[in-house]
């Protein structure tokens, strides 16, 4: 059936097995053929499982139990998945193939499009979302910010009647994030595709949106009408539930002006990668000020995880050196990529771009426990720990939960407290407050000032301007991608 689709969503919920409270209840939404709805709502509110039961990806009864129904062009959404494309708040999860020219193809080739056809429709797409590297290029090799511009031109490529997309800018620097906005905006106004996106940068895409629906975090549809009528009548409301609202500033203070303190972290001389005989940058000089904060920018694909990486030990240097202050030292030994795993568990604390990548436990109570439990703690002094950054994080009400099962937002706010367990002197942190409502952002934010209040050492890679402005003490700006 082509053409932009028509979505009815009739008192749709969905608990995920396991777990004591459903992600999501009591949905009812209309969505007409060609409408632009920006999908709000506090962390866990339950808005990527909604886009999820909208794309049919949800499973049987092993993995969870529906209420209620969605339909897609009058038909459940499994049976139509050809009209629905996806994009999902991982990009990696929408990642199939080795190379960059057949994954964005994967789509296309599954729906039996012409093989004659293929190749023109995978150009425009990686041409519409700025991914400038080569056909051929391993995915493996992409950053994070190139890896969601790839899974948003492989959906693209099949021309959806219905495209859903979950945090699509959430990685990318400024320029993607305009592309990115310009691709869907023109994939829109070529075919009227019905678009449901999810994005706490709400001021990027509001002034597009026809319409803006907001999850209540116990259940249902807290608003539903036009951005600017919703904005106005239930701002302080939605702000106040953690929803980002346009023009609402953050009630936090800016760092001062650096004064003059010994290194952390330097490097001479340094190239970084990923893999021996692939160089992303190099040459690098750098210092990280004791005591403060460090935010790294630049642009998708500068380098600028692979340097977070490399300063906390866990890339090898390519050639020079990373070294570490004297106190911070183990063994003597200066260079953090040459100390043991349990050395570096007090020393530097790496929160990486995948939350999902550092859990080890079944619940958030036993993850929050691994670090002090490998520090040897005493019980009772690990139990004070993790119930202060339960609390601290608002994930007390989740302790028992599996930490895979929780919204991105809550796996972000997860990965970084299990970094704080254990109390490093140095924390990196990559992108830190990707998928974070206003209410976590501003706690989170505000846990790593206090963190540097104490005298503890935060480097911050990131292209969100709000955590450069209120974290940015010192600033490391990567430069153009190869």
């Amino acid at each position: 059936m082509p053409g932009p689709a028509r979505v009815d969503v009739d008192g749709w919920g969905w608990r995920y097995a396991g777990r004591r409270l459903p992600a999501t209840r009591g949905v009812d939404l209309r969505i007409e053929p060609g409408e632009r709805v920006l999908l709000l709502g506090a962390s866990g509110a339950g808005k990527s499982t909604l886009l999820a039961g909208l794309a049919g990806l949800l499973g049987g009864s092993d993995e969870g139990e529906a209420t209620g129904r969605i339909l897609v062009d009058g038909h459940a959404p499994a049976s139509r998945r050809g009209r629905i494309g996806l994009v999902q708040q991982d990009p990696e999860a929408g990642i199939v193939l080795s190379k960059v020219g057949d994954d964005v193809a994967f789509g296309c080739e599954n729906l039996a499009v012409p093989a004659a056809q293929i190749p023109s429709r995978v150009a425009e797409a990686v041409a519409s979302v700025g991914l400038t590297v080569p056909l051929d290029r391993p995915t493996r090799a992409l950053s994070g910010g190139q890896k969601q511009r790839l899974a948003l031109a492989g959906v693209l490529a099949m021309r959806p009647g219905l495209l859903l997309l979950d945090e699509p800018t959430a990685n990318l620097d400024p320029a993607g994030v305009r592309e990115v906005r310009a691709a869907v905006e023109a994939v829109v106004a070529r075919a009227g595709t019905t678009l449901v996106l999810i994005e706490h940068r709400t001021a990027v895409w509001a002034d597009f949106m026809t319409r803006v629906v907001v999850l209540a975090p116990g259940g249902g549809v807290l608003a539903d009408g036009p951005p600017e009528r919703v904005f106005a009548a239930h701002g302080d409301a939605l702000a106040d539930d953690g929803v980002w609202v346009p023009g609402r500033r953050i009630d936090l203070p800016s760092p001062g002006a650096l004064g003059a303190t010994d290194a952390a972290l330097s490097t001479r001389r340094l190239s970084i990668g990923r893999e021996r005989r692939t160089v992303v940058a190099a040459g690098l000089d750098l210092a990280v000020p004791e005591g403060a904060a460090t935010v790294v920018t630049g642009p998708n694909g500068a380098g600028k995880s692979t340097l977070a990486l490399t300063l906390a030990g866990l890339l090898p240097e390519l050639s020079g050196e990373v070294v570490a202050a004297r106190p911070l030292a183990a063994r003597a030994i200066t260079r953090p990529s040459r100390w043991r795993s349990t050395e570096l568990l007090t020393r530097i604390g790496t929160v990486f771009q995948e939350p999902e990548h550092q859990f080890l436990a079944a619940t958030l109570r036993d993850e929050l426990a691994v670090g002090p439990r490998a520090l040897k703690m005493s019980a009772a002094q690990t139990d004070e720990i993790v119930d202060d950054l339960l609390h601290r994080l608002d994930l007390a009400s989740l302790a028992l939960a599996n930490p895979f099962t929780l919204s991105g937002g809550q796996k972000r706010r997860l990965s970084v407290a299990t970094v704080l367990a254990a109390s490093p002197a140095v924390i990196v942190l990559d992108e830190p407050t990707f998928g974070q409502d206003r209410r976590g952002w501003r706690e989170l934010v505000a846990l790593l000032q206090r963190e540097v209040d104490r005298g503890r050492t935060v480097v911050a890679v990131t292209h969100d301007a709000d955590v450069i402005t209120h974290l940015g003490q010192h600033r490391i700006e990567m430069g153009d991608a190869a």
